[in-house]
């Protein structure tokens, strides 16, 4: 095998990364689609329902980031024991993160059921943008059990290889989305108009189709993993100490982190509702734009667990070299992409000149810092903790966003006065400064790990 030069010439590296990006991009796309459909269509109706159902987001994006540290448990275990050809093994590492997931869920559901107020407090004082939060929220609320059982097989499918279905599950939220939204937000059809609440609706009836989607095709298609329902419901913890090792740093990094993404819609927030909806915009765009970038965290993670489980240590660095350049080239042609198209996005949107000015302000800061999150992030998320150090990014994420990025946003905001973009970059400031440290520490390989157990197929 020639492992010289710049990129690797081993072919079982791109049979193994490429497809699973160009999968998994898909539906990462699709489901971000959603999110930009909703966006355009709130604003349409209201520039409240979209602040509105923007405060209600941060909810939900810190249960995916906890739902991702779940999942990425079973994708790093997996996917090494995939390369060593076991799956029995995989099967109890799913049961195990299912029960920890539907516990997540169950939380989140219960804590914005009985008290959304509250909640949503926390994030604005604005009352109207509450008030209409809350009945977004009272929907809404239902759809954070459903996701995280579906989030969690899905990382399960892609730890053998297995990303296609989730592709199926976000085109076919993408079409439930867009047409219940253009029924029942505005009162097409014959349908009553229910504004925000419409928005709701149709995101909980695409949950619910994602969910059967995904447990007819493990339950009766899948070949690779071969489970059945009771293979879901058992409590067998043969692997909990594994998957807890492997799981918790993530959990426990991405629970902070969402909440600290909560805290800097909070700084936001407290702003204006003019300021929660250029944000709101800019942050669904920018999102698309590196679609790819985020999404070679979850290609790199499941290539370079299979790779170390299938013990071809010696392809560890060639494949690390390559995929830290493919980062590069995917963050600077993704941001070139957005900072020339950045005016006309956002004119689709109807909302308020002042709006829109501020979110192409805020996507011309994206245009830069986001360079850097195609490299820091799939570093840290996909190559050293595909490799088995999950640790390492809990630590660098939570530091840098708790020891700089909160107290530099909130002193300019509330100290100085600062106005919304300056505060802005310094909320994207951490995007930059963390290539750094992760291209120092990916390039010493000390994040190489074998956390597979030397024992036979078991059933």
């Amino acid at each position: 095998m020639q492992k010289n030069g710049l990129f690797t010439k081993d072919a079982f590296f791109y049979r193994t990364f490429l497809p699973l990006l160009g999968v998994i991009t898909l539906q990462q796309l699709a489901a971000l689609a959603v999110n930009l459909a909703d966006n355009i269509m709130l604003g349409k109706y209201t520039e409240l329902a979209l602040s509105g159902a923007t405060i209600v987001n941060q909810i939900q994006f810190i249960l995916q980031q906890i739902a991702a540290g779940i999942g990425m448990g079973v994708a790093v275990l997996g996917s090494q024991y995939w390369g060593k050809g076991e799956v029995a093994p995989i099967r109890r590492i799913s049961s195990v993160a299912m029960k920890f997931a539907f516990l997540a869920g169950l939380i989140f559901l219960l804590a914005t059921r009985l008290a959304p107020e509250t909640v949503l407090s926390v994030f604005t004082n604005d009352e109207a943008v509450i008030a209409e939060g809350v009945r977004y929220l009272r929907i809404m609320c239902w759809t954070y059990l459903i996701f995280a059982l579906s989030n969690t097989l899905m990382y399960s499918l892609q730890s053998v290889e297995t990303a296609f279905i989730g592709t199926v599950m976000s085109l076919s939220t993408l079409c439930i989305n867009i047409c219940l939204n253009y029924i029942f937000i505005f009162g097409n059809l014959g349908a009553p108009e229910l504004g925000i609440q419409g928005a709701a609706v149709a995101t909980l009836t695409s949950r619910l189709v994602e969910l059967l989607i995904i447990l007819v095709y493990v339950l009766f298609i899948d070949k690779k993993l071969k489970m059945k329902l009771g293979h879901i419901l058992a409590f067998d913890f043969t692997y909990l100490k594994d998957f807890l090792k492997v799981a918790m740093p993530v959990v426990i990094s991405g629970a902070l982190w969402g909440v600290a993404q909560g805290a800097q819609t909070a700084v936001l927030g407290h702003m204006s509702a003019t300021v929660i909806a250029a944000n709101s915009i800019a942050c669904v765009i920018s999102q698309i734009f590196i679609v790819v970038g985020m999404s070679s965290a979850n290609a790199a993670s499941v290539t370079m667990g299979k790779t170390i489980g299938s013990g071809r240590l010696d392809c560890v660095r060639p494949y690390s070299r390559t995929l830290q350049l493919i980062f590069l080239i995917i963050g600077v042609v993704s941001s070139l992409a957005m900072f020339l198209s950045r005016e006309a996005i956002v004119s689709l949107y109807a909302v308020s000149p002042e709006a829109k000015e501020l979110a192409i302000r805020f996507l011309t800061v994206f245009s830069i810092t986001n360079i850097g999150s195609c490299y820091e992030f799939p570093v840290e998320g996909g190559i050293i903790a595909g490799g088995g150090n999950t640790s390492y990014q809990a630590w660098t994420d939570n530091l840098f966003m708790w020891l700089f990025t909160i107290p530099s946003a909130a002193i300019s905001a509330f100290v100085f006065n600062a106005p919304p973009i300056v505060v802005f970059c310094f909320l994207k400031a951490d995007q930059i400064l963390k290539c750094i440290p992760n291209g120092i520490v990916c390039n010493r390989y000390r994040w190489v790990k074998v956390l597979t157990r030397e024992t036979a197929e078991m059933s």
